[in-house]
């Protein structure tokens, strides 16, 4: 059985790759915090086999892998999907640092139209940095590999839809449903507006939202963590009023008869 490992950042592909747990190790970890976004079809290229379009460092998402690291399987020119289709099983190491579980959610909602990859795939989520461990530390853990299931896929794609939104309001919102499936997400997309909140500046200088957005710079922590309050203050009593009204929502300040429909 033939069997690799993807992780979310390279100093975990490092550790990971020396504990041998499998055939090959590799590392995927653009940068989704504190900078512009890259479009997707730049991050899709990347991933692609090597060709003409791949002129300068960094633009191949296997640039910096070392050679033999994937010694019987292909060289460093394959792309992600032609080498996925090579194994009998993936696993994602997902350490729990927000640019690390938008990794995991871009990288999910990208194969998520590959059933013949995201049946064999599998999520690894560690409760620390794995390069804080030495490799045979790692080699001995005994974390549980949860079987990604369409509920992972879809939460993915939507937690991904929501961090490239124009504005930060689709993770707000995301943040009021379960997201239980991915279990570090949420803390990760709280770190992620907090941390917006802290830093300087009004305007968002990247194509996306939530990801360190400078747009709600000007927010301090607290105000996050209000919001998000008021949020599901409202959306209870939301809930109990449709309870009460069989589904019928009386907006606040309708005039007459006026209401809002479920």
């Amino acid at each position: 059985m033939s069997h690799l490992i993807l992780a979310t950042n390279d100093r975990a592909e490092s550790r990971l790759r020396q504990t041998r747990l499998a055939n090959v190790v590799l590392g995927l970890y653009p940068r989704f915090v504190w900078r512009k976004l890259p479009s997707e079809e730049r991050l899709l290229t990347g991933l692609e086999r090597r060709s003409a379009k791949h002129c300068n460092p960094g633009d191949h998402w296997l640039d910096d892998v070392c050679r033999g690291s994937l010694e019987g399987f292909g060289t460093r020119d394959v792309g992600l999907f032609e080498l996925c289709a090579k194994f009998d099983s993936i696993e994602i190491w997902v350490d729990p640092l927000p640019n690390d579980q938008l990794v995991l959610v871009w990288l999910l909602d990208l194969l998520r139209p590959y059933k013949e990859i995201t049946t064999k795939l599998s999520l690894v989520h560690t409760d620390d940095k794995v390069a804080n461990y030495a490799p045979e530390s790692v080699a001995k853990w005994k974390l549980p590999a949860f079987k990604v299931t369409d509920n992972h896929l879809v939460a993915a794609s939507r937690a991904w839809r929501a961090h490239r939104a124009e504005t930060p309001e689709s993770c707000f919102d995301l943040l009021m449903t379960d997201l239980a499936i991915l279990p570090r997400l949420r803390s990760a997309l709280v770190a992620v507006l907090e941390a917006s909140g802290q830093r300087d500046g009004t305007r968002c200088q990247r194509n996306g939202s939530a990801g360190f957005c400078e747009r709600q710079a000007h927010r301090p922590e607290a105000r996050l963590r209000g919001e998000l309050a008021s949020r599901c203050v409202r959306r209870k009593r939301r809930e109990r009023c449709l309870a009460r009204t069989g589904g019928i929502f009386v907006a606040a300040g309708a005039v007459g008869r006026s209401v809002v429909r479920q």
